[in-house]
């Protein structure tokens, strides 16, 4: 297997700031508490392809409704790859919870970003059989795929990225 990427969590600061701006200002010792906690995403086994992401946050998600989780967790990508992010097949599968975009994608520079590539998921509950999604601080909730790339003969990309959500149309 070709070793193309490394997971680090965000800096405190980063996370602090993600966290209030997800779930309202929160006392820091708490938050303190949750990013220490913060697990690295993983492979469950040598066969898997996906990295699992764990959950900073108990939360639960009636029908259609939506959250976003701030990870913690940025990802240092090699040229050439990006990674994918899904939800965990067996949630999807049994309850149809769904990224808002679809699909995530993290491309190697949102790691220089001045939010440090603090990746974020934003989930939907898009159940059409009436279920609650209940999930634990600490419970794989999204995973990530890494997959390489190509670009066009003429391509003459020279853009700068500064931030995440829509920062490179601006």
């Amino acid at each position: 297997m070709q070793r193309i990427a490394k997971f680090e969590k965000v800096s405190f600061k980063q996370f602090c700031e993600g966290w209030n701006n997800c779930f309202g200002e929160t006392p820091q010792e708490e938050v303190k508490k949750i990013y220490d906690e913060i697990k690295l995403p993983k492979r469950a086994t040598s066969g898997s392809a996906g990295y699992d992401f764990y959950s900073t946050a108990d939360f639960e998600l009636a029908p259609s409704e939506t959250i976003m989780i701030p990870t913690g967790v940025r990802s240092k990508i090699d040229d050439g790859w990006v990674l994918c992010l899904f939800p965990r097949s067996g949630l999807g599968f049994k309850f149809r919870l769904q990224l808002n975009n679809t699909v995530g994608i993290i491309d190697s520079d949102y790691y220089n970003s001045d939010n440090e590539g603090h990746i974020f998921v934003k989930l939907t509950n898009d159940t059409n059989m009436n279920k609650t999604v209940k999930l634990s601080r600490g419970d794989g909730f999204a995973q990530g795929l890494f997959m390489p790339f190509g670009i066009t003969v003429d391509d003459d990309a020279d853009g700068m990225r500064n931030g995440g959500f829509g920062s490179t149309s601006k």
